[in-house]
């Protein structure tokens, strides 16, 4: 059984490399198509600031995760076993696609989806947590949207009388600053989703660890509260790891075939994106990163002329985004009853 955790955590660790895989089209779609950086530059770039942000946020999300959405008294490891492969087999479809969906949902999606395939809807825990989450799909790139769009006004007004190669020159260093304060909230938000499930398997666990000896008495969580710094340094590490090889197929989704982007769109959309996700991740609420920065730039587009955002595009990843938890969750369930049999006999 120990081992059995063992391995759970290193699904966990690897749906956290498939998130940062996923989801670094986020901290570099607009940055390497303003052409500022190259792709392996700006990878580097945003693994680097995706690691750092363990020293800059606190873990509201990760607890909020842990116990904010399913009775942690019917969690145990085969549910959230279950939970993560209905979020890995989400996150590899939408990535094969190259549909930027939203791996944080696609985790809380699978998480629910194997609770109530153990226990029925009563496992779920219907309060604040899954109001904000829920809330989040259409409010973060509401917000998103509108802080690109007013980010951009003011910078068009205030740069107006600016020579355009003054401007281009200006904002391909800014630039440089906001994509680094996008991959700070990009890690900072969506590592602590998986070390928030961690942690639930660790409690979920915690009688098979207790008064141990040796390396083992660091697999001891008493509480929802605690989390591990092997925790932190794990998670943080994977999801830079995951942003450093890259979704070139997102990538390109994002940061050319949504609309067409300048250093000066890059940076107010990076920056926009960035403030809303850093707002989430300080309440605690686990936002998705995607639908924030991709609600950014669609606002940074529509400043020029509403047709130059192609809205068809934009409808389908909307749609994507609205499937994203029933269709992880259906996944789980299914990998829950696969898990369930498979220990039964």
């Amino acid at each position: 059984m120990v081992y059995f955790v063992l391995f759970i955590i290193v699904v966990a660790l690897a749906f956290d490399f498939i998130n940062g895989f996923h989801d670094s089209a986020n901290s570099i779609a607009t940055i390497v198509g303003t052409r500022v950086l190259s792709p392996l530059a700006a990878v580097i770039w945003a693994a680097s600031f995706n690691f750092l942000a363990l020293f800059w946020v606190g873990t509201s999300v990760a607890k909020a995760v842990g116990g904010g959405f399913i009775d942690v008294k019917i969690v145990d490891p085969s549910v959230i076993l279950g939970g993560l492969l209905g979020a890995i087999a989400w996150n590899l479809l939408t990535w094969w696609f190259g549909i930027p969906s939203s791996s944080s949902h696609a985790l809380i999606g699978g998480y629910a989806g194997a609770a109530v395939s153990k226990a029925g809807f009563a496992a779920l825990l219907w309060g604040k947590k899954w109001i904000e989450t829920l809330s989040a799909i259409v409010v973060s790139p509401a917000l998103g949207m509108l802080m690109g769009f007013v980010l951009m006004l003011i910078v068009m007004n205030l740069f107006r009388k600016a020579s355009n190669s003054g401007t281009t020159q200006f904002f391909r260093i800014a630039q440089m600053t906001s994509s680094a304060l996008l991959s700070l909230a990009h890690g900072g938000n969506d590592a602590q989703k998986t070390m928030g499930i961690i942690v639930g398997l660790l409690v979920a666990s915690k009688t098979l660890f207790a008064g141990a000896t040796g390396w083992q008495q660091h697999l001891y969580v008493e509480s929802l509260d605690t989390i591990p710094l092997w925790v932190e340094l794990s998670a943080y590490t994977c999801i830079s790891l995951g942003t450093l090889f890259g979704g070139w197929r997102i990538v390109h989704t994002m940061g050319t075939r949504i609309t067409k982007l300048r250093p000066v769109g890059g940076f107010c959309a990076e920056t926009g994106g960035a403030l809303v996700i850093l707002a989430a991740t300080k309440l605690g609420i686990p936002v998705s990163t995607t639908h924030t920065i991709t609600g950014a730039i669609v606002g940074v587009g529509a400043t020029n002329r509403l047709s130059a955002v192609r809205w068809g595009l934009a409808s389908r990843i909307v749609w994507a985004w609205v499937i994203t938890i029933p269709a992880s969750a259906l996944m789980a369930a299914i990998s829950y009853q696969i898990l369930a049999a498979f220990i039964t006999h």
